[in-house]
């Protein structure tokens, strides 16, 4: 993921993100696929790591425009990832141990020459460090754990020469645990003081494939597959805040506690059928048909408040209903080509979706073609519709994102888009050298788009029972822009260097006052700079160099605000507060001025470099590597989000506000070191 992140077309979207945005899409238009299967996220904690293990993978394919009509149900990319099928006839292994994580992968002949397998597995240990580090740090009063797991499995049965059998598994999740203690004083005495929390947030996928693969004859072969995919997020939060003040000379006591809690997911059961036929080595035609039931929890949040040492006094929990749909589809398509230097795939994708006894049809044609101009330069040109029946509605504002996987049902439609691109690609010497260079444009219009109402988001808006009354549907966007990709593969230098610019709006009827704003991954310049140099067979090194125009994001440039009624507070000698208002930012519970409109301001650029060196040693029993590396090398402090701070001093019996804009970074530097190993 990270490797395809530095491919010119495709952006990472935010510091500590694994997340994709293809050519103007957002994370959900892609269409990831593992064995077939697809995963709906695939980002663990900080997006240091993908939960794609590179250890049990055979290939990975990335189709950004002129997608094959096999693939649908998503607007902006295809990334196609296989796994390893096992060694048939002996037994190998590979692993890395490093600070704070290790994986090994093992695979072999189950029966010789007839079954193989492989499995997979991988785990942080952070929270086996964090954990003492925080309470020792906190003297106790605070411990933070994090890990996470991942494990890939594959079996490989020949029944004959015609028949073969794969079953392909993979199961991971992430973990996350905060638990918070503060106390002062004890309950009745004027400055008693007690909080606790009790966070734990769980998500992660599951996935399984069993596939059976037909020769029906020397020109055709089929793959029959059943799949299995759920992905699921989980946060429990247990809150405990008490305190005591003097109050016409009586000291009170308030004390209140509750549960926060959210559930959301998404399952899916599906089975496919697809064809390959070679009616002659010119020709290649593949059709088939698919079908997937959907399953969502488009989330389910509960809030349940005590007051007065009364637990549940209040209970606004909110039962969100699943919510079935129906996913089928079919396609023909056609790659052929005619003498030496033109090659086209043609093709056609019909997909059906059916949710609430609403239909939804879709025909989505698919063209592109190639032109050797000479045997080093070639023109390219593609044209696709494409259908997308799922959503990601995803918090836009300046904070933390909440992401709720929803479908589209009979009041919310389904996501359209056409997509035109062409380019061309070369290769040439130089300095002895060989290099590869190409230059492609494109134009993206999508229709069908969502987004939280105006006034709204996640947190803002959960007392409508339905997350339908919650988003404005009907959005477009227009994505476009050029990419140039210089690249060399061979020799003992190797590395490339990818630039993007490009432009990415939205519009909606009742956001922005309907005025076309940008999308919040619109970045006009993208750079990737990527060098990797072999000195022999045993030391290596490499560089990796990214910039970025900054996240376009919606800040409250002013407003006014209430504060709270708490008897005449300025005058009890409080002291200075911060943010002591009916709410936070600008608006206190008021009005907040948005003069610059929606992600009308740019965050500062982003841009990192990373290094790394590898110490190769050969072994009797097989090939050791120590790897260093360095991270954010001269600890650029990239923002991830802002926030709007405000600090309040009541002294001398009068109210004074000093606002500001702080810049919130995760990542400093950060060195690492692993030790890999391979027999």
């Amino acid at each position: 993921i990270k490797a395809i992140q530095l491919m010119p077309g495709v952006q990472s979207g935010s510091e500590g993100a694994t997340g994709l945005y293809v050519r103007g899409g957002g994370p959900d238009q892609n269409l990831i696929l593992l064995d077939d299967v697809p995963l709906y996220y695939v980002s663990h904690l900080g997006g240091f790591f993908s939960v794609f293990n590179a250890d049990a993978l055979k290939s990975v394919k990335l189709t950004k425009g002129g997608f094959p009509a096999r693939y649908g149900g998503r607007l902006s990319s295809v990334l196609d990832i296989r796994m390893k099928e096992g060694n048939m006839q002996e037994f190998h292994g590979e692993g890395t141990v490093g600070l704070i994580s290790s994986k090994v992968s093992i695979e072999g002949p189950i029966i010789k020459g007839k079954t193989s397998f492989i499995v997979s597995g991988r785990r942080t240990y952070l929270d086996l460090l964090s954990r003492p580090i925080s309470r020792i740090a906190t003297q106790g009063a605070a411990s933070f754990g994090y890990h996470f797991y991942d494990v890939n499995a594959k079996v490989n049965h020949i029944f004959s020469d015609k028949d073969r059998l794969y079953f392909s598994t993979y199961l991971g999740d992430d973990n996350l645990g905060i638990r918070t203690d503060e106390k002062e004083g004890e309950p009745g005495q004027e400055g008693y003081y007690e909080f606790s929390l009790r966070n734990k947030t769980l998500w992660g996928n599951r996935m399984g494939a069993l596939r059976w693969n037909h020769i029906w004859s020397p020109k055709m072969f089929s793959n029959l597959t059943a799949t299995y995919s759920r992905y699921r997020f989980n946060v429990d939060n247990d809150v405990l805040d008490a305190y005591s003040y003097t109050r016409n000379d009586s000291v009170i006591t308030e004390r209140s506690e509750g549960n926060l809690s959210y559930l959301s997911g998404i399952e899916d059961w599906g089975a496919k059928l697809d064809f390959e036929y070679y009616p002659n080595p010119a020709n290649s035609i593949k059709f088939g048909a698919m079908t997937t039931w959907h399953t969502f929890t488009p989330g389910l949040l509960g809030l349940k408040l005590g007051a007065d040492g009364t637990p549940g006094s209040v209970d606004t929990t909110l039962n969100a209903q699943t919510q079935n749909a129906l996913e089928s589809a079919a396609y023909f398509e056609d790659e052929i080509r005619i003498g030496r230097r033109f090659s086209a795939n043609l093709g056609m994708h019909f997909s059906h979706y059916n949710v609430n006894k609403k239909n939804y049809y879709s025909w989505q044609p698919r063209a592109s073609a190639r032109l050797m101009l000479t045997e080093s330069v070639a023109l390219k040109a593609s044209y696709v519709q494409m259908t997308q029946f799922v959503h990601l509605l995803a918090n836009s504002g300046a904070g933390l994102p909440i992401d709720l996987w929803v479908p589209a049902t009979d009041r919310v439609p389904p996501q359209n888009s056409w997509q035109a691109a062409a380019g061309v690609a070369t290769s040439f010497s130089l300095w002895g050298q060989k290099f590869d260079f190409s230059i492609e444009g494109y134009y993206k219009e999508m229709d069908g788009l969502i987004e939280y109402k105006e006034g709204t988001n996640f947190f803002l808006g959960f007392e409508e029972n339905d997350w339908q009354n919650r988003v404005e549907p009907g959005g477009t966007g227009v994505a476009y822009g050029g990419e140039v990709l210089l690249q060399k593969k061979q020799g003992k230098t190797t590395g490339w260097i990818g630039y993007t610019l490009s432009w990415n709006n939205r519009q909606f009827e009742n956001i922005n006052g309907g005025k076309v704003y940008p999308y919040r991954y619109d970045r006009r310049h993208d750079l990737s700079i990527v060098v990797s140099h072999e000195f022999n067979e045993r030391i290596s090194v490499a560089g990796t160099w990214v910039y970025g125009t900054g996240n376009a994001i919606t800040l409250a440039s002013g407003g006014y605000g209430t504060l709270l009624s708490w008897n005449n507070l300025p005058n009890q000698n409080y002291g200075s507060y911060a943010e002591i208002l009916n709410g936070g930012g600008f608006g206190a519970g008021g009005v907040s001025l948005y003069e610059n409109g929606r992600n009308g301001f740019r965050m500062e650029p982003y841009h990192r470099l990373d290094l790394g060196i590898n110490l190769t040693k050969k072994t009797k029993w097989g090939q050791r590597t120590w790897n260093f590396g360095v991270y954010n090398a001269y600890s650029r402090l990239n923002p991830y989000t802002y926030y709007i701070r405000n600090e309040y001093d009541f002294t001398g019996g009068t109210v004074e506000r000093k606002t500001s804009l702080t810049k919130l970074a995760l990542f400093p530097i950060i060195p690492s070191v692993s030790y890999s190993f391979k027999f």
